[in-house]
């Protein structure tokens, strides 16, 4: 039936894939989701996948067929429409389908043949969740759960995959760890304890994998540098005067920038961590620790000759040379810009700004594109409070997350296991920064991204 197993195939052949409903003639009008086969399940639908592997919590076709309770969300409308609910063993025999991995009546399951496939990781800070796309369909293909805490939202807040493609790690807001995570299989393969502070934001790591540099923003900001090998802590230091969030690493590796949070002004750490410098963002200005410019994200220019700053008081990019610690230019951008990703290949910066309700007289939130080359910038319309971007240079997308946390954004398709609203991916055409008319539904609060190389 349909290449599904024997029971899970006649519940779609009979009660979902009929006239009118989930099969070859009419999907297009049911959110084009065709249960006709398996393989045309896995084609997904409007909103995404409704079938993730080992995740029938995830998994928003249960919603659907769903009216017990016990048995987790229940949404409208109801299906099968118009007939007769499914019953309680058959809601339980989906579900168990789809915890065992839903495979096809061969047991094949889908997205295993290629552990090193292409992906790309969005991180649900509301939820505890990573969500694993492959980045072939933009399609999720599992849920992850992370953290150390069952029962307690410890809001993971950045997602790194490691430079060789091997591994994927999570900092939490709610934590004071760090987790490491096998990209082959989504395995943890370790965890760390960066100090007894938490507020853990941000993550670097070193060209080679090797060492990672950890941010916990407070009004009193630590440093950890981690052994990312054997996941030990080296050092954990303190001395800053100001909350701090981003960081990068200069080209010969043996300085970090952290962006000075509140303030005009980035810190200059040696990687030894004996001393910290900081560098004021505004010429002819002294460092100010109140709110001026507020640094939020920092990255450097491939050969390292300059570094771009998201200023999100100022909503301005600025840009600065490497060598003499010099402004080149602020250039304007749009409201609250945010996180930065770089297309290599193109030799460009996508900056999410997060606010933006005004650039198109309409939505909340804009991406603004700056050439390196030129330092000229274009602004696109997106989403609706964009946060985390990624560039696939060998696909050929920028993906951008939509946190759509307020009523005013757009309608979830449905509700899940998590509290809160579900966020969405958007995706733009990198050649022609085309904004696909596609957008795929996430758990709560889709706040970080990065991708496999």
């Amino acid at each position: 039936m349909g290449g599904f197993p024997v029971e899970v195939g006649k519940i779609f052949t009979y009660k979902c894939a009929t006239s009118g409903c989930h099969n070859d003639a009419s999907y297009m009008a049911a959110n084009s989701l065709n249960l006709s086969s398996w393989d045309k399940l896995f084609e997904g639908s409007t909103s995404g996948s409704p079938v993730i592997p080992y995740s029938s919590d995830f998994s928003s076709l249960c919603y659907f067929i769903n009216t017990y309770p016990s048995l987790g969300p229940v949404n409208a409308p109801v299906m099968p429409l118009n007939g007769n609910a499914l019953s309680e063993e058959e809601v339980k025999t989906i579900k168990s389908w789809i915890d065992a991995g839903a495979p096809d009546i061969n047991g094949k399951i889908m997205w295993k043949d290629n552990p090193q496939r292409a992906k790309f990781y969005v991180l649900n800070q509301g939820c505890d969740v990573v969500t694993v796309f492959d980045a072939a369909t933009n399609l999720p293909m599992r849920y992850i759960t992370v953290g150390n805490k069952p029962g307690v939202i410890e809001s993971p807040h950045k997602v790194v995959v490691s430079p060789d493609g091997q591994y994927w790690y999570v900092v939490f807001v709610a934590n004071s760890i760090l987790q490491k995570y096998r990209t082959s299989d989504n395995s943890l393969v370790g965890e760390v304890v960066l100090g007894t502070d938490q507020n853990w934001n941000t993550l670097t790591i070193t060209p080679d994998g090797t060492k990672g540099y950890c941010i916990s923003w407070q009004s009193s900001s630590r440093l950890a540098s981690v052994d990312l090998v054997n996941m030990k802590v080296i050092q954990n230091v303190g001395g800053f005067a100001s909350p701090i969030h981003g960081s990068a690493l200069n080209s010969t590796l043996d300085t970090l920038y952290i962006t000075a949070q509140t303030g005009n002004f980035v810190y200059k750490v040696d990687t030894g961590f004996t001393s910290i410098n900081q560098v004021v963002l505004e010429t002819g200005q002294p460092v100010k620790l109140y709110s001026s410019l507020d640094p939020h994200e920092i990255m450097f220019s491939q050969d390292g000759s300059m570094y771009f700053v998201t200023c999100q008081k100022s909503n301005e990019i600025r840009v600065m040379n490497t060598a003499t610690n010099q402004l080149i230019q602020a250039i304007p951008c749009g409201v609250y810009p945010q996180e930065i990703a770089m297309s290599k290949v193109l030799n460009k910066l996508y900056i999410t700004c997060s606010e933006d309700s005004t650039t198109f007289g309409s939505g909340r939130g804009v991406l603004s594109v700056v050439d390196i080359s030129s330092l000229q910038l274009t602004n696109y319309k997106v989403g609706y409070l964009p946060h985390g971007v990624g560039v696939n240079d060998q696909q050929g997308y920028v993906y951008v997350a939509s946190r759509n946390i307020y009523s005013t954004g757009p309608a979830p398709h449905h509700t899940g296991v998590c509290s809160g609203r579900n966020g969405f991916v958007n995706y733009f055409d990198l050649a022609s920064m085309k904004l696909l008319s596609k957008k795929t539904e996430v758990a709560t609060d889709p706040y970080s991204i990065s991708v496999k190389p």
